[in-house]
C-alpha cells in the first residue's frame, strides 16, 4: 500500500486557476468534497472516475462551490491512499497536490483513467463497479460492466450477423434506440441472451450504450443515414 511519505506536493495550479475550475461546477470530470469521508465512500468516487475518463476531486470545497479548506493534509491524504490502494481493485495511483490560498488550503486529487478496467470497489459481500454519469458516481449496470471487461480484454470480440442482428438493425433504423428488455421481447429470447448480443455489438464498435432516465439504451455508434 502506498502511504503518505511526509511530503506535500504543491500544485502548479494557482488560486485563480482553482477558483475558475470551481466555478465550472461538478460534472463528469469534477467532484467537490468538504472533507474526505470514509475510505469506502471516497473510493466509490475514485473507482468511478478510473472506470470512465478520469477526473479531479477537490477536497476542501462544498457542493455550493464555497471554499472551506482542509484541516490536515496528511490525514486526508492517508484516507485517500487507503481508499485507492486497499479498496480499489486494481489499485488506482492518485496524484495528490495542495493549492494554498490566503485563508484556506485545498487538496487537488487527480484520478487517472485506468488502463485496466473495470476497477472494482471492494464491499462486505461482493465487489461492485461504479462509473461516472454527469455529476454522479453511479453503480454500473451488468451491461456496462461487461462492456468494460470486453473492451479491455486481450481477446478479440466476434459476433454473427444472423436473424437476431437483422431484426435489431431494422428496429434501430426505425426507432433509433432499444433496451435489453425490449430486444429480448423482439427476438423472443431471455434477457441474458439479449444482453450478450448487445454487449458484443458495443464491444465490436457497431452499437453504443447510453443512459436515459436511469436506464440503459443501445443505439448505432455511427448514425445510419
Amino acid at each position: 500500500m502506498k502511504l503518505p511519505n511526509g511530503e506535500i506536493v504543491i500544485s502548479d495550479m494557482n488560486p485563480s486557476d482553482l477558483r475558475n475550475l470551481i466555478q465550472t461546477g461538478e460534472g463528469t470530470y469534477l467532484e467537490f468534497k468538504k472533507t474526505v469521508p470514509t475510505p469506502a465512500k471516497i473510493a466509490r468516487e475514485i473507482a468511478a472516475f478510473a472506470n470512465t475518463s478520469g477526473g479531479t476531486i477537490l477536497i476542501g470545497v462544498q457542493d455550493d462551490k464555497q471554499i472551506t479548506g482542509i484541516r490536515s493534509f496528511f490525514e486526508e491524504e492517508f484516507l485517500l491512499q487507503e481508499a485507492a490502494q486497499k479498496l480499489c481493485v486494481p489499485a488506482v495511483e492518485l496524484q495528490i497536490e495542495l493549492v494554498h490560498l490566503s485563508d484556506a488550503d485545498v487538496i487537488v486529487v487527480r484520478v487517472p483513467e485506468s488502463k485496466k478496467k473495470p476497477v472494482y470497489l471492494k464491499g462486505k459481500k461482493k465487489r461492485r463497479v461504479f462509473v461516472r454519469f454527469q455529476d454522479e458516481s453511479t453503480l454500473a449496470s451488468d451491461e456496462q460492466t461487461e462492456i468494460l471487461k470486453q473492451q479491455y480484454s486481450e481477446s478479440g470480440v466476434t459476433f454473427e450477423y444472423g436473424k437476431h442482428e437483422q431484426m435489431l438493425f431494422r428496429y434501430l433504423n426505425e426507432y433509433g434506440e432499444i433496451s435489453v428488455q425490449k430486444f429480448s421481447e423482439l427476438i423472443n429470447v431471455t434477457s441474458y441472451r439479449a444482453s450478450k448480443i448487445l454487449v458484443n455489438l458495443v464491444s465490436a464498435g457497431i452499437l453504443k450504450l447510453f443512459r436515459k432516465s436511469e436506464k440503459d439504451y443501445f443505439t448505432f455508434s455511427n448514425p445510419v443515414k
